[in-house]
């Protein structure tokens, strides 16, 4: 298994994270404003990490993935709604609960929303409004599983460390009307 961990900027938004490994993304963090100053630090969040076996370097084969993805995360930003809708990204998770929110949730388009009920019935489990939103709370793939388009039933719901703000300029940027 080869991993690379890439940090990218994207103006206006700050630097974000990415781990890929074996033509996967497995790990992305959402750009995030950098300090202003030595004494300021970053609010970066910041992930746990495959661990030791991280290469900073990018090796043959993965290298080019990765440079391939943040371009598409730069046309996403960039105003291309459909940018990342087909990034192929590692969807090995715990139960087959929580692999059915993430395919469920990579189905909804940009520019639109599901609520927390609507979102866990479309993983299949109607009545688990709750635990789609224990998925979202933990989502380790940023924007290629859209955890900001689920909104709450009568609000926009929040949006992790990350604040509602945050939440309300992706929406906006993909379109979705109600963001404002």
């Amino acid at each position: 298994m080869v991993v690379t961990q890439v940090a990218y900027e994207v103006e206006g938004w700050g630097v974000g994270e990415l781990v890929v490994s074996d033509g996967l993304v497995v790990w992305h963090e959402l750009p995030w404003p950098r300090g202003r100053g030595p004494d300021e630090p970053s609010q970066t969040p910041s992930h746990p990490g495959p661990g030791p076996v991280v290469s900073r370097e990018p090796s043959r084969g993965s290298g080019d993935f990765a440079t391939e993805v943040i371009q598409r995360i730069e046309r996403y930003f960039g105003g291309e709604r459909s940018a990342l809708d087909d990034v192929p990204v590692d969807l090995e998770y715990e139960t087959p609960f929580l692999h059915s929110c993430a395919v469920a949730l990579r189905a909804v388009p940009p520019g639109e929303v599901v609520t927390y009920g609507e979102f866990a019935a479309l993983a299949g489990a109607p009545n688990a409004a709750r635990a789609a939103g224990s998925f979202c709370a933990r989502n380790r793939l940023g924007l290629f599983v859209p955890c900001h388009r689920v909104v709450g039933a009568g609000s926009l719901g929040s949006y992790g460390s990350f604040g509602l703000e945050y939440k309300r300029r992706l929406l906006a940027l993909e379109g979705y009307p109600g963001a404002l």
